[in-house]
């Protein structure tokens, strides 16, 4: 039984990789379709859309056959319900691209203002949220609970530059009023990726709790002593 199971959770990682790949595939194009006002790529990422939502349904059943036919308790448990949850939060990271590449091909515009893009700082958000999802599936893949951890203050970055976006293009409507539904939906893409944060902390946080059986839902509470006591297994 137990040679059984561990080729099942071995398999399952495999699966979670997969989609971590697809989706970390998804939100990079979706972001470069912005930047670069591409289309085609959007529509890309829309039609992809499809397998990230077919990898969700497709995991979500191994881990139900894997513990209904296994029954699986400690850490093997622990593990289990951890790619359940980032399974979940994958797929929503999936939508979150979606929606940034909708944008795109609905879009009226030929180009957007590089000057205003840069000043909302949606190329750093960018790469903040793609090093962020990198940083979680390597901390899941080496068991890494420091790097885990490391994640959740990068996730001030994206708070910050979705505080500041609202005068940014507040500003940039004062010159240019007919931008206003651009502006908008400019204002929509950074709240996505500033949403892609969280869900990118919820997944260290699942890592967390397979790797130290800690969970750190309300991170708000947890001082530096929590974070400092002895590992429980």
């Amino acid at each position: 039984m137990v040679k059984f199971i561990e080729s099942e959770l071995v398999s399952l990682k495999k699966e979670v990789n997969e989609m971590w790949t697809l989706v970390y595939n998804q939100l990079d194009r979706a972001g470069e379709a912005v930047l670069t006002f591409n289309r085609d790529q959007a529509q890309q990422v829309i039609v992809r859309e499809k397998r990230v939502n077919a990898f969700e349904l497709k995991i979500d059943s191994d881990v139900e056959d894997t513990i209904a036919l296994y029954n699986p308790v400690a850490i093997d448990l622990r593990f289990v319900l951890a790619m359940f949850k980032i399974n979940s939060d994958l797929e929503r990271l999936g939508d979150f691209a979606e929606g940034i590449a909708r944008f795109v091909v609905r879009s009226e515009e030929t180009v957007l203002d590089s000057e205003l893009l840069h000043n909302l700082r949606i190329e750093e958000m960018l790469r903040q949220v793609l090093s962020m999802l990198e940083m979680t599936k390597n901390a899941l893949n080496e068991e890494n609970l420091e790097l885990a951890l490391n994640v959740f203050s990068k996730d001030n970055f994206l708070d910050e530059i979705n505080a500041a976006a609202p005068a940014v293009l507040t500003k940039y409507l004062e010159t240019h009023p007919d931008g206003f539904l651009t502006c908008l939906e400019l204002g929509a893409v950074i709240r996505k990726l500033e949403r892609a944060g969280d869900h990118i902390t919820n997944i260290a946080e699942e890592i967390v709790f397979f790797i130290d059986a800690k969970v750190l839902k309300h991170r708000d509470t947890v001082d530096e002593h929590f974070l400092g006591k002895e590992k429980t297994h």
